[in-house]
């Protein structure tokens, strides 16, 4: 019985590799369009998290100086950095989206 284990094992095999070959002209374009919505998902969340991880980094930073771990000085530097990357990716959105709209 233990010897008919590997060649039952086999034939499972080679019957699941059978079905995706005949199921292939079905499910391959619905790989695709499946393929095809995850790199446009990437596209459209890419900006999103750039943002995002800005508001964290700077909210990261408030808390750290409202702890005390960073002085006051270097708090404002960092801080102005940060605002001027978010303001910076803000009209850089702005001006797609009017660009967009002088499109249509």
């Amino acid at each position: 019985m233990l010897r008919l284990w590997p060649v039952v094992r086999h034939q499972e095999n080679l019957t699941c590799m059978l079905l995706r070959l005949l199921m292939a002209p079905v499910t391959a374009p619905l790989g695709g369009v499946t393929w095809i919505a995850e790199k446009i998902l990437d596209q459209v969340e890419d900006p999103t998290d750039e943002l995002e991880a800005l508001q964290k980094q700077l909210l990261t930073l408030q808390l750290a100086f409202d702890m005390g771990d960073v002085p006051e000085e270097e708090f404002e530097d960092q801080e102005e950095v940060l605002l001027l990357q978010i303001q910076a990716l803000q009209d850089q959105r702005a001006a797609d989206e009017a660009a967009a709209d002088e499109d249509e």
